[in-house]
C-alpha cells in the first residue's frame, strides 16, 4: 500500500516523489547514528559486518536498477558512457578534494591537510561517498516510480548501518556526541540532495537518462569497490565483513525479486 500510494504520486509529481525518496535516505541514515547518543563501543567486527552489508546492497542495485534498465531503454553504448564518466567523477573528487578516510587517513591536496581540521575533513569524505547512493535513487525515480522507490527503501535499510558506521568513531575519537549525530545528519542531507539532479535533468533531457543511470551505477560500484569493501579487509575481520556482503546482496537481490 505505502509503495503504490507514492508511485501515484510520482504519476502526478515526480519531484515530490522524490522529496519522499530523499527523506526516507535521510530518516534511515540518521537513524543509525542514534546509539553514539549513548557513547557506544562497537567492535570492528561489526562495524565491518555493516559496511559488507551496505557494499552488498549497493552492488546489487547497481546491476538491476540501474545498469540493466539503463541498457533496456538505451543500449549499451550510452550506459558505458555514463558508467565510465560516474567512476571517473568519483576518482576525481576524490583525488581533488581533501578527506580524511576512519582507516586510510588523509587523501587529497598535500598543502590542504594541515589547514582543515579532521572532523570537517571527515565529513567531506562522507558527502564524496554518498554522493552515488542519492544519484542512484534519482534515477531510479526517474526510470520508473515504483523502482526508484524500492532503491530508496533498499538502500534507506543500508543506510542504518551506513549511519551507525559514521557516528560510532566521531564518537570513539572523543568528538561530542551533537557533532557526531550532525555529520550523520549530513551524510543523509547529502543523499537528499543528489535524489533531485537526475530528476531534473531528465525531465527537461530525456534522452539522457540511460547515460545518467550509467553514471550512478559507475559511482557506486568505484565507491563498492575502492572504498567499502578495503575497508572492511584492513582490521582482520573480512569474514565479518564476507558474511554481511553476502546477506545485504540476498536482500536487495530479493527486494528486487519480490518487489
Amino acid at each position: 500500500m505505502f509503495i503504490e500510494t507514492l508511485i501515484e504520486l510520482g504519476s502526478r509529481d515526480p519531484l515530490l516523489t522524490g522529496f519522499i525518496a530523499g527523506l526516507i535516505l535521510l530518516i534511515f541514515t540518521f537513524a543509525g547514528s542514534i546509539p553514539a547518543i549513548l557513547g557506544s563501543k562497537i567492535s570492528d567486527s561489526v562495524l565491518d559486518t555493516g559496511l559488507g552489508f551496505s557494499a552488498g546492497i549497493m552492488l546489487v542495485a547497481a546491476f538491476t536498477s540501474l545498469l540493466i534498465p539503463g541498457i533496456q531503454i538505451g543500449g549499451i553504448i550510452p550506459v558505458l558512457i555514463g558508467f565510465i564518466m560516474g567512476a571517473l567523477t568519483i576518482a576525481l573528487i576524490e583525488r581533488l578534494s581533501p578527506h580524511e578516510h576512519f582507516i586510510k587517513g588523509y587523501e587529497g591536496p598535500p598543502h590542504l591537510k594541515e589547514k582543515i581540521r579532521v572532523v570537517w575533513l571527515l565529513v567531506l569524505a562522507i558527502i564524496i561517498h554518498n554522493f552515488p547512493e542519492g544519484l542512484a535513487v534519482g534515477s531510479g525515480i526517474a526510470y520508473n516510480f515504483k523502482e526508484g522507490i524500492i532503491l530508496a527503501l533498499a538502500i534507506g535499510i543500508q543506510d542504518i548501518p551506513e549511519g551507525f558506521a559514521i557516528a560510532i568513531p566521531l564518537v570513539g575519537i572523543k568528538e561530542k556526541v551533537s557533532k557526531a549525530l550532525l555529520i550523520a545528519f549530513l551524510s543523509g542531507l547529502s543523499e537528499f540532495i543528489m535524489v533531485f539532479i537526475p530528476i531534473l535533468i531528465s525531465s527537461y533531457v530525456h534522452m539522457l537518462l540511460p547515460i545518467l543511470l550509467g553514471f550512478s551505477g559507475g559511482a557506486m560500484i568505484y565507491v563498492v569497490s575502492h572504498e567499502v569493501i578495503p575497508e572492511t579487509h584492513r582490521k582482520g575481520y573480512e569474514n565479518y565483513g564476507t558474511i554481511g556482503f553476502m546477506i545485504g546482496f540476498i536482500i536487495m537481490l530479493t527486494l528486487d525479486t519480490i518487489l
